[in-house]
């Protein structure tokens, strides 16, 4: 096997990380699972797929795929997620970057491409995001950003680009996906916070047609039917409640201020 580790990020993925794992169990005899609290048996899904389960409590999505690079016992690394699926042209791609020692670059981007229920490969014209996921250790690490999904790579490292695309089954249903925005709402609000941002009144609102306009023309869900026009009003709508909660806590910090000086 490549001298790889593949590390995983979980909670509550029982019903779709066993196909995760055996995808990409030929790539690697190093698959480590760190699991925030599963309550659906998870870690027993993952264990019998012969990866390894470690628990860590949820400190937000850069410092947990930061816990899990620590984890790796190969110098090289790949991360996925539990809702992402590694096809075997992929796989096959990937492993032949080491069939003959060390890879050229050291760092690849890999495509990712979301699908919907009922799709079972990515559309002809899918919009892919492409970010770096397969790199060494010793050039670049996972941002510790609580929100911020990605590698921040040393300025020499050499990056190349994979032809492959992983297939990324994010939405369960509508619901669950407009739970799970809703959630990554609050912490983006924080992350604004703590950086000391400020979204003006005209962003905000614009955030909600501006970013359907996104989803639907510039991702390309007008190719997906109703459902391609439905997934992108919940993702203009998670948008706007980004911005709106940010500004509530900003008028709640006013109220409360002026409360103090009465």
């Amino acid at each position: 096997m490549p001298p790889l580790s593949i590390f995983i990020i979980a909670r509550d993925e029982a019903d779709r990380i066993g196909r995760t794992i055996s995808a990409v169990r030929e790539l690697s005899d190093d698959i480590i699972v760190v699991d925030s609290g599963s309550t659906d048996g998870t870690q027993a899904v993952a264990e019998g797929l012969g990866a390894r389960v470690l628990f860590n409590p949820w400190p937000g999505y850069g410092q947990q795929k930061r816990f899990a690079e620590e984890q790796c016992r190969h110098n090289w690394m790949l991360n996925i997620d539990a809702d992402e699926v590694v096809p075997a042209d992929l796989a096959t791609e990937i492993a032949a970057l080491f069939a003959n020692g060390e890879p050229a670059a050291d760092a690849y981007k890999l495509r990712i491409a979301e699908l919907f229920p009922g799709e079972n490969a990515p559309h002809r014209f899918a919009y892919a995001l492409a970010p770096v996921r397969l790199y060494r250790r010793d050039k670049g690490r996972y941002s510790p950003s609580p929100v911020h999904d990605r590698v921040d790579l040393l300025p020499e490292a050499r990056v190349a680009s994979l032809k492959g695309t992983i297939h990324h089954y994010s939405v369960r249903s509508l619901g669950e996906q407009m739970a799970k925005l809703n959630a990554y709402s609050d912490a983006q609000a924080d992350d604004l916070d703590q950086r000391g941002e400020t979204i003006s009144v005209f962003r905000m609102v614009a955030e909600f047609p501006a970013n359907f306009i996104k989803a639907y023309i510039g991702r390309r869900h007008a190719l997906r039917g109703i459902y391609g026009f439905m997934t992108a009003m919940n993702f203009a709508f998670y948008r706007y409640l980004r911005a709106a909660k940010h500004w509530e806590r900003r008028l709640q910090r006013r109220g409360r201020a002026k409360s103090d000086n009465v």
